[in-house]
């Protein structure tokens, strides 16, 4: 309580992950919301109540494996990520989704995350395509400077030069459209830890 007598909220304690893992998965089933479930099934993340947020990779947030981050999740737990996922049910249809990261240098800085879903696209394609625009927003936001119309893999080389960004990375899911028209879907996650 308060001076006047009024119940206060405690703000001491906020909701910053001080860790995240990235997973992946993909799903095959007749019925498009079946499809989702296994592929977060093949995740590892099913058991949970997904929230997603945006892409803000917080300051100090330490990077886990996901052995490690799948055994601190408990059935029913409130979870945190950032989640790209995509779908289809044609025939043969690529999709792809994918989640960049760029991390800073300083630990007190925070980083991106960015999530990317596409038709067409490889792993690599993807990914890269991902890991470019979480490295793009951080760069931006570091005032590292950057001509745009390079290709990532120049950029990419400029923005570690600057010693500002220290990684990026990413993870990306891929699959074929199941060619008897089952609903295919692909997830890729960062899970965060409080």
């Amino acid at each position: 309580m308060n001076q006047n007598g009024k119940d206060t909220v405690n703000l001491d304690h906020i909701l910053v992950p001080k860790k995240v893992f990235l997973t992946k998965g993909v799903g095959r089933h007749k019925d498009y919301l079946q499809s989702f479930e296994l592929a977060l099934r093949d995740a590892g993340i099913e058991k949970c109540n997904l929230v997603t947020v945006s892409s803000i990779y917080p300051p100090g947030c330490k990077k886990i494996s996901r052995e490690e981050g799948l055994k601190q999740l408990k059935p029913g737990q409130i979870t945190f990520v950032v989640m790209s996922r995509n779908c289809t049910n044609e025939s043969n249809r690529l999709i792809a989704s994918s989640v960049g990261v760029a991390i800073p240098a300083e630990e007190d800085k925070y980083g991106y995350l960015s999530e990317h879903h596409s038709f067409g696209q490889t792993d690599d394609k993807a990914g890269d395509y991902a890991e470019d625009l979480a490295a793009t927003m951080l760069a931006s936001t570091l005032g590292v400077e950057f001509d745009s119309d390079k290709a990532w893999d120049e950029r990419e080389k400029q923005y570690k030069l600057s010693g500002k960004i220290i990684r990026t990375s990413n993870i990306t899911q891929s699959a074929q459209g199941d060619k008897n028209g089952l609903w295919t879907t692909v997830v890729a996650a960062a899970v965060f830890i409080i």
